[in-house]
């Protein structure tokens, strides 16, 4: 099994060799339909519009969110097409890895002429507390 950081680097990898190949201009689908496959190709497990639940802090499910994808269970990723990342964007995925549990995500941008992607990481207590970018 792969490490948590083997794991990082091999989708920051293949997102980059994407964004090399297609360039910028596309739709998000695009990209999340390509890395998907690529990804799988290499054998990894990777959900794509994957149900995942939003929890209360006493576990309570009250929602649901559909990821982009979600790669081997335990990584969360949030894909643009814009021209450039907001704080809004990192605010996003923040949320959505408190609220869901999930301690790792990265957040990618194809939509730019420069291909932008941010890791985040959560701990347990940073999961009761605001969180900052890790």
């Amino acid at each position: 099994m792969r490490s948590i950081n083997e794991l990082c680097n091999l989708v920051r990898q293949t997102a980059y060799d994407i964004h090399l190949y297609h360039g910028h201009g596309h739709l998000e689908k695009v990209y999340e339909n390509a890395l998907a496959h690529r990804l799988r190709k290499q054998g990894l497990l990777v959900g794509q519009q994957q149900p995942v639940s939003v929890l209360d802090e006493d576990g309570t499910v009250v929602g649901e969110y559909f990821t982009d994808l979600l790669i081997e269970g335990v990584i969360l990723v949030e894909l643009k097409a814009v021209s450039t990342l907001l704080q809004q964007h990192a605010a996003q995925l923040l949320g959505y890895l408190k609220s869901t549990r999930i301690e790792h995500g990265l957040l990618m941008n194809f939509g730019s002429y420069k291909f932008q992607i941010r890791k985040y990481a959560l701990s347990q207590d940073q999961s009761r507390d605001d969180s900052h970018r890790g």
